[in-house]
């Protein structure tokens, strides 16, 4: 690509991107003061102001993270406060509310331990859909979730983080020619999970207008043991109360030796402050979520989505149709299939209990090519399938919902086992949406599928409905269009996925 500078003046300073034929691309602009030193574990303090202008053509810092076996990404630095912009280059930027393009707020996955902004190339999204996208970083894992008795904020840090960047958002994104006014909330994976605290958190209120949640995972309660991540019998899938979630905090830094048990409080949350960031980062697994009953969230999801104490903008909801393949290949060393005939009764014993049997009949193994796919199936349909379709049903009661499968029997995986098909695993539209750094090459078909994918999602935007713009029709919830190459349309997902038997079960 062709690239020039570009200069945007900002409330704090000017920032210089990059314009990329056709597009404008900025990075690393940082939205709130960085956490570092006496901030961390504190709300978000606003952005100090800088002189000069400040260069904004390569990515932020990651959030503080370990290198992941799926994932390169690791770091320490928690000055990581940052987020990217990526917009249609335009003559000039609107002035008039109102005039600008849709703003879509992209929320990364990661599981809430990893991932970063700047891994997808978002510019696909922003020029074929006319929207003006934005990428924000937040504290994750154990500087983003940690909950400890007398910390304002405690267990909601990466929630505000991601709350100051729609504030920014609604500061600055018209001078990059977008609506502050008209704004979506995206998020994949674990930032669809987040996704769903907005819509509950009353601190969100009014900084979006429209939400979408691809691939949703522990929204509404747990998942049955191994069936989302394999070898992990008992995995925190739930909204943890913050009082627990301090007790929790407080055996963490006893047990890691951070502060000695019994202390005061006030100088122990001053040792905390001192720990190394490489020393925390081994406790991240159990803080995952934010917590509730505090100012930031008071009232679980899991309680508030289908009671409907939630704001009420329209929401697409969906799942790809083999989600659970890629976490299944996680049982395969190098190649071949990763579950044998033999380790299914175990599997379905220790998920399932007494319901085992009843299981292992419905999806009998000679049906499926291999044992793993057979696994695969049985828990792309619990653990994926059914939570979605209960939280798709839970929010139509109170406002409009579209629901998608993504169908592509073909997608290429992006960690690759040999011997074992992907399918559409989890995260596998990603591909299809965006450019990603070493991503699998897409046939003609499947580069078409991604861009009406993204011209739903931008017509979602403008409009609050993924209709018009020569798109196939898509009516609303319970009607579940499939996405795929060969075929844009209705398909019956409670057959395919067998719902009304997992209705039945515990």
């Amino acid at each position: 690509m062709t690239a020039r500078h570009a200069t945007v003046r900002l409330g704090a300073g000017v920032v210089r991107g990059r314009r990329l034929d056709g597009h404008l691309s900025f990075r690393g602009i940082p939205y709130a003061a960085a956490p570092v030193g006496d901030r961390r574990w504190r709300p978000p303090a606003p952005v100090e102001p800088w002189s000069g202008v400040r260069d904004a053509t390569e990515p932020g810092n990651p959030p503080p993270q370990a290198a992941q076996a799926f994932d390169g990404t690791a770091s320490l630095d928690e000055d990581c406060l940052t987020l990217d912009v990526t917009a249609p280059e335009t003559p000039e930027t609107p002035t008039t509310p109102g005039t600008g393009r849709p703003v879509v707020v992209w929320l990364h996955g990661g599981g809430g331990t990893s991932g970063n902004a700047s891994t997808h190339d978002r510019h696909r999204l922003a020029v074929t859909g006319d929207v003006v996208v934005v990428a924000p970083n937040a504290r994750l894992g154990v500087l983003g979730c940690f909950g400890y008795p007398g910390l304002p904020g405690s267990g909601s840090f990466g929630l505000l983080d991601q709350q100051a960047a729609l504030r920014w958002v609604r500061r600055e994104i018209g001078r990059f020619g977008g609506d502050p006014a008209n704004v979506t909330l995206v998020g994949s994976s674990y930032g669809a999970l987040l996704v769903a605290a907005h819509l509950v958190s009353p601190g969100s209120a009014g900084l979006f207008h429209r939400a979408v949640l691809q691939s949703p995972f522990g929204v509404l309660g747990p998942t049955p043991a191994h069936t989302l991540i394999p070898g992990v019998p008992a995995l925190p899938t739930r909204w943890t109360p913050s009082a627990e979630l301090e007790r929790l905090g407080v055996a963490t830094a006893v047990e890691h030796g951070w502060v000695e048990p019994g202390g005061d409080p006030a100088t122990a949350l001053a040792r905390l402050r001192r720990v190394p960031v490489a020393d925390l980062l081994p406790a991240s697994a159990a803080f995952t979520r934010p917590a509730f009953g505090g100012p930031a969230l008071p009232e679980s999801p899991a309680t508030a989505l289908p009671g409907g104490r939630f704001h009420r903008v329209p929401v697409v909801v969906g799942t790809t149709s083999d989600e659970a393949r890629f976490y299944v290949s996680l049982f395969a060393d190098l190649a071949g299939d990763p579950v044998t005939a033999g380790d299914l009764p175990r599997l379905l014993a220790e998920a399932f209990g007494d319901a085992a049997d009843e299981v292992a009949v419905r999806y009998p193994l000679d049906r499926f090519p291999t044992p793993g796919l057979a696994w695969a199936r049985i828990c792309t349909d619990r653990a994926w399938a059914r939570p979605a379709w209960d939280l798709g049903r839970a929010l139509a009661e109170h406002t409009d919902i579209w629901f998608y499968e993504f169908a592509d029997p073909d997608a290429p995986p992006p960690v690759p086992v040999p011997g074992f098909p992907a399918g559409a695993q989890h995260a596998a539209e990603l591909a299809y949406q965006f450019d990603l750094p070493g991503g699998p090459p897409l046939s003609p078909a499947q580069r078409e599928l991604g861009d009406r994918v993204n011209r739903y999602w931008a017509a979602f935007a403008a409009r609050g409905e993924p209709t018009g713009d020569g798109l196939p029709a898509w009516p609303r919830f319970e009607h579940v269009q499939s996405l795929a190459p060969d075929r844009i349309g209705g398909t019956d997902y409670v057959a395919g996925h067998h719902l009304d038997f997992w209705a039945r079960m515990p």
